[in-house]
């Protein structure tokens, strides 16, 4: 699991789709259409988000006009490439190819690269992707760097918790869950983590502050105790009803209630206010190394081309909807019949096409 193109929360809210009994479908539809998506556009699986990786590859045999073996200078590769932080040559015995002289190209255009060449005005000897040290030119040639098509990510707040003494946790406390959905993958330095859950636990001390909190759905302002940290878009459950928060004026929260399904419910003074910050993670993604970080290191999440996620949203709900109707194309009965139509999606393909399924060179 890994690698979405698109979240939980966004299928869910685009769909109307309410309660946790549908998180596991929906989860699996989105990791359905975010493989999809490589596939239809020929590419490695996940290859919106990064990679660490080393790869190996065969000594480029060059040709002149003429149609004659020249040095080695012009090496293709059979991946997307974002930034090189080494190359070696030799194989095993892995002489450095030194990186102040190598080209990343299409220069216009890229990231991503699809080519390395040779700065040809370089005196320096080791200035080469072939060499006659080496016994055959297999797996001859090894660049090591960060793969996939782009590396864009958002700012999404601060560790709060569990990650500071164990390289190996499965779960912290984020600052801020407006900014962090199941599905994501974050950069907490130079590791990556993939949210698969998030959950409620209790804010510190954070209070209700009211003298009672009805059963009525136009109830909807809520005033905690002061210096509660929290912000507009995350969800918090009192008891246990769920609760969008829609704006905080100092402590007085406007709120959506009963949300995601929950039941309305009434609420007493001093009820403990719970908010959905913890996540469960899975640890080392795409390459990456497993390491502790401190309290208030700083999170990014990778964000994805727009059209890739609004397609993986599209997508994913449109296969939910058919699990509804069994695939038949239809769902619901009688007068409050929908057929499920394609069309929207075919477009959205043929654009994705038209703008990622850029073929790469052969690899000579």
């Amino acid at each position: 699991m890994g690698n979405f193109y698109a979240t939980r929360e966004q299928v869910k809210h685009a769909g109307d789709i309410k309660g946790p009994d549908q998180d596991t479908q929906v989860d699996r539809h989105i990791e359905a259409v975010s493989r999809h998506i490589d596939r239809m556009l020929g590419l490695r699986e996940g290859v919106f988000i990064p990679k660490t990786q080393t790869r190996n590859f065969e000594w480029p045999q060059d040709m002149d006009v003429e149609g004659r073996h020249r040095k080695g200078y012009v090496l293709y590769l059979d991946e997307h490439l974002i930034s090189i932080s080494g190359v070696t040559r030799d194989g095993d015995t892995a002489t450095a190819v030194p990186t102040a002289d190598i080209l990343l190209e299409p220069a216009n255009e890229g990231p991503p690269y699809t080519r390395l060449e040779l700065d040809r005005s370089s005196t320096d000897a080791n200035a080469t992707f072939a060499s006659s040290v080496s016994t055959t030119s297999q797996r001859a040639v090894r660049v090591a760097g960060s793969w996939g098509y782009k590396s864009a990510t958002e700012a999404a707040g601060t560790s709060s918790s569990g990650l500071a003494s164990d390289a190996a946790a499965t779960s912290f406390v984020c600052s801020n869950s407006a900014l962090i959905d199941v599905g994501d993958t974050l950069l907490i330095e130079s590791e990556q983590v993939f949210v698969s859950e998030r959950s409620f636990a209790a804010l510190g001390s954070i209070l209700v502050n009211d003298a009672s909190i009805s059963a009525v759905v136009t109830d909807n302002t809520i005033t905690v105790d002061g210096s509660h940290g929290l912000v507009a878009g995350e969800i918090i459950k009192l008891d246990s009803e769920e609760i969008y928060i829609t704006s905080v004026a100092t402590n007085i929260l406007s709120v959506i209630r009963a949300y995601n399904g929950t039941p309305l419910a009434a609420h007493a003074d001093d009820t403990a206010v719970q908010v959905a910050r913890t996540l469960t993670i899975v640890r080392a993604q795409n390459g990456t190394t497993g390491a502790t970080h401190a309290n208030a290191t700083a999170i990014n999440k990778y964000a994805v081309p727009k059209d890739v996620n609004e397609y993986a949203v599209a997508r994913a709900l449109h296969a939910f909807r058919q699990d509804e109707g069994g695939w038949t194309g239809v769902v619901g009965a009688g007068d409050s019949a929908v057929e499920l139509r394609g069309s929207l999606l075919k477009q959205m393909e043929t654009a994705l096409m038209v703008k990622y399924a850029r073929p790469l060179a052969a690899v000579l």
